[in-house]
């Protein structure tokens, strides 16, 4: 299956690199450009990408704001990873908020670009460690620090989010999620095989109602789930 990627950004010479790199893929292609967040949310309900790479500062709408409005369309199923010069909490939380999938620097090499747009397609969140770090720092914090306040505010019980509840050993894969660890990482703390891990992974995103893994440890660690 090729991977049908729409590119969102206001710089035409951001947006040729990345089509350049993308396209010299054999297992993708960039169906669509968008230089307005506008033009973005009107492209991914048109065009149906499988993956959208998003900047945040644009034009007429921000990336933050394009995402939360093609997240909450019904008939768009794209994973979406917001790619922006600016480390900033701001940024990452407010992307994973509004229904991001993954969080990019521009300075990513073409070959991280390249294995973020594959996780992506393959429905997998994307973070880099440092960020996955600040994520758990974020939703972990003890309670009364500044960091936990917004966040604490806006929990509710486990049960209020799970369809049904984990098993023992869905919990025990949803902890070693939240600790940013890959399938055979899962596989070799458990003893189990891989094709098992991708199926506890595949109930924990269902009795969740999570898009991928990064919002499942999102709503995990908001809850008090992981």
């Amino acid at each position: 299956m090729t991977l049908r990627v729409l590119l969102v950004d206001d710089h035409a010479m951001l947006r040729a690199g990345f089509r350049t790199i993308i396209d010299s893929q054999p297992d993708m292609t960039v169906i669509g450009e968008a230089a307005t967040g506008a033009e973005a949310v009107s492209a991914a309900s048109a065009l149906q990408p499988d993956v959208i790479t998003m900047d945040v500062q644009m034009p007429d709408m921000d990336g933050i704001e394009a995402t939360r409005r093609i997240v909450a369309d019904a008939n768009v199923t794209a994973a979406i990873a917001i790619v922006t010069t600016f480390d900033h909490d701001d940024y990452l939380f407010s992307a994973l908020d509004a229904g991001a999938s993954g969080f990019l620097l521009k300075n990513a090499t073409p070959e991280e670009l390249v294995t973020a747009v594959r996780a992506l397609g393959a429905g997998d969140g994307i973070l880099a460690p440092e960020v996955t770090r600040r994520v758990l720092q974020r939703f972990t914090a003890p309670v009364g620090t500044p960091m936990a306040g917004a966040v604490r505010a806006a929990s509710g019980s486990p049960s209020s989010v799970l369809a049904e509840p984990l098993t023992e050993r869905e919990a025990e894969v949803l902890r070693l999620m939240a600790e940013a660890r890959s399938n055979a990482e899962i596989a070799a703390a458990l003893f189990i095989g891989e094709a098992t891990v991708k199926t506890h992974v595949s109930r924990v995103l269902q009795k969740l109602g999570a898009r991928d893994r990064v919002q499942a440890i999102v709503l995990a660690l908001r809850h008090g789930i992981a």
